[in-house]
């Protein structure tokens, strides 16, 4: 396996832990599938995870990289970005970003559960 490849599983492995230590335990590691991609964490319905770990930020391209994925996964599945912060090592410190329309999608299942 490649460095870059190896420094991105260790962060969808640790983005995996970090949520099942929070309350889903049925997140878990997504295989990867090619132009049918559908995110890299499963186990969150309605949720498209794409993870990264790199030193150069590139949020409009990993947002389209998300939507692109989020329409895969179906209709109403919110994409988000977990990206690493550097100089951190947990999960729960790292950012996590989304578009404006994501973030009403978000809102509005918590007003309406």
């Amino acid at each position: 396996m490649n460095a870059s490849k190896d420094k991105g599983t260790k962060a969808e492995t640790a983005v995996v832990r970090f949520l099942q230590e929070n309350g889903h335990p049925d997140a878990e590691r997504r295989a990867l599938a090619g132009t049918r991609d559908r995110g890299d964490i499963a186990g969150m319905p309605k949720l498209v995870i794409e993870v990264k770990a790199v030193v150069r930020l590139d949020l409009a391209g990993w947002l389209s990289e998300a939507r692109h994925e989020a329409a895969h996964a179906g209709p109403g599945t919110v994409p988000v970005v977990w990206h690493k912060r550097r100089g951190r090592s947990s999960p729960g410190d790292w950012y996590v970003t989304m578009g404006g329309q994501a973030f009403l999608a978000l809102l509005e299942r918590r007003t309406n559960a």
